[in-house]
């Protein structure tokens, strides 16, 4: 099927945003995205046009929100005043296009666990070993194979060989302990979703091996609350070089994740260039 997107929507913005990391480039314009049970083929056909290979009902019921696409990011880049906050404004307008993905918040959260002092290539290659070694084997509708983000059960019955094998490192516990808490109903991810950031955080960082740094991304990569602010490296270089006297959070409440979003890739891009 064929849409039409009146808005900001990017598919490789997305993609090297730094917030999901199993989406497979095929080729310049089309993208291979695993979520769920599901796998989609998109492809970016211009002038705001897209193709996807699925039917119109399916990518209603699950895609359209999977991209956000119920909200007005051209609305939200718009609120930056380029007199008053000119470093904003530019990050806004060279990055436009990224979204913040509705991702499942189980995957999210190992992801995010995973994540923890390693590069993207290396994430995405230890997601994808933990996706062979206990995820269901599926099919797209090309009727390639593809396996599916392992479930906690599935995660909770890998033995330390087995997640060693994933090359998660130390934080091999941190995941089969992650596992455990949801499997044993210690933590109801599906409850936060409707819970506020604060106590997001709260409930998140009570898991082994969970910081801050991470439950901020769960907060606002896999429960969608887009006022988290995750502070990793980057960020906290740019607050200490573009606002010395203090981000202004409030002023840019309740989207300063997705403004979060804009100056990470504005930052990582204009340093690549240098």
């Amino acid at each position: 099927m064929r849409f039409f997107v009146d808005d900001d929507f990017d598919l490789e913005k997305i993609a090297e945003s730094g917030q999901c990391f199993r989406w497979e480039k095929m080729d310049e314009q089309t993208y291979r995205i695993p979520a769920g049970n599901r796998c989609l083929y998109i492809s970016a056909l211009g002038d705001g046009w897209f193709e996807a290979d699925c039917p119109e009902k399916e990518f209603d019921l699950f895609w359209r929100e999977y991209f956000d696409l119920g909200e007005n990011y051209r609305n939200i880049r718009k609120r930056v005043d380029p007199e008053i906050d000119p470093f904003l404004h530019n990050a806004c307008e060279s990055e436009n296009g990224i979204r913040i993905l509705r991702q499942d918040p189980w995957e999210t959260l190992i992801s995010f666990i995973i994540s923890q002092n390693k590069n993207i290539p290396a994430i995405r290659r230890s997601i994808s070993l933990l996706c062979e070694a206990c995820g269901e084997l599926m099919a797209d509708n090309n009727g390639e194979n593809y396996y599916a983000f392992p479930s906690p059960s599935a995660l909770l019955a890998l033995d330390d060989t087995a997640l060693k094998q994933c090359r998660l490192g130390y934080r091999c516990s941190y995941v089969h302990k992650a596992a455990a808490a949801v499997c044993n109903e210690e933590i109801d991810l599906q409850k936060l979703l409707s819970e506020k950031e604060k106590e997001t955080i709260r409930v998140l960082t009570g898991l082994y091996g969970v910081g801050v740094k991470v439950a901020s991304c769960v907060s606002l990569f896999g429960l969608h609350h887009l006022n988290a602010f995750p502070v990793d490296v980057w960020i906290g270089r740019i607050l200490a070089n573009e606002y010395p006297g203090g981000y202004p959070r409030e002023k840019y409440a309740p989207y300063n994740g997705i403004y979060q979003q804009y100056m990470f890739a504005y930052y990582r891009s204009r340093e690549h260039r240098r």
